[in-house]
C-alpha cells in the first residue's frame, strides 16, 4: 500500500503579488510591441531597397538573421539604423547584397 503525502494548500496570490505579476506582464507586452515595430520597419527598408513583397522582405530578414547567427530583432535594429545612418556591419551587408542581388557582379 502506498502512503499519501500530506497536501499543502498553495497560498492564494496576494494583492501585491498580483500587482507585481501584472506589471511584469505589462513590461513584457510593451517590449514585444517595440520589437515588432522594429521588425516591421526593417522589413519596410528591405522592401524599398529590394523592391520585394512583404513576405519576401520577411524571408530576407529571417534568412539574414539565420545566416549571420544574429538574433532577428538585432538584425532588424541594425537595418533600421542603416536606413538612418548609411552604416551597416559588413556581415549583414554581405548577406543583404547576396539575397537582394545587390552585390557587384564580376564579368
Amino acid at each position: 500500500m502506498t502512503q499519501k503525502l500530506p497536501q499543502h494548500p498553495v497560498p492564494p496570490e496576494t494583492s501585491m503579488d498580483t500587482v507585481l505579476r501584472l506589471e511584469d506582464e505589462n513590461l513584457q507586452l510593451k517590449e514585444a510591441v517595440r520589437s515588432h515595430a522594429v521588425v516591421d520597419q526593417a522589413i519596410g527598408v528591405i522592401l524599398a531597397v529590394g523592391q520585394l513583397t512583404p513576405d519576401q522582405g520577411w524571408d530576407v530578414l529571417r534568412s539574414t538573421s539565420q545566416n549571420t547567427n544574429i538574433k532577428l530583432r538585432h538584425v532588424a535594429e541594425l537595418i533600421v539604423d542603416w536606413a538612418r545612418t548609411g552604416q551597416l556591419p559588413t556581415e549583414i551587408c554581405s548577406q543583404l547584397e547576396q539575397q537582394l542581388g545587390l552585390g557587384r557582379r564580376r564579368e
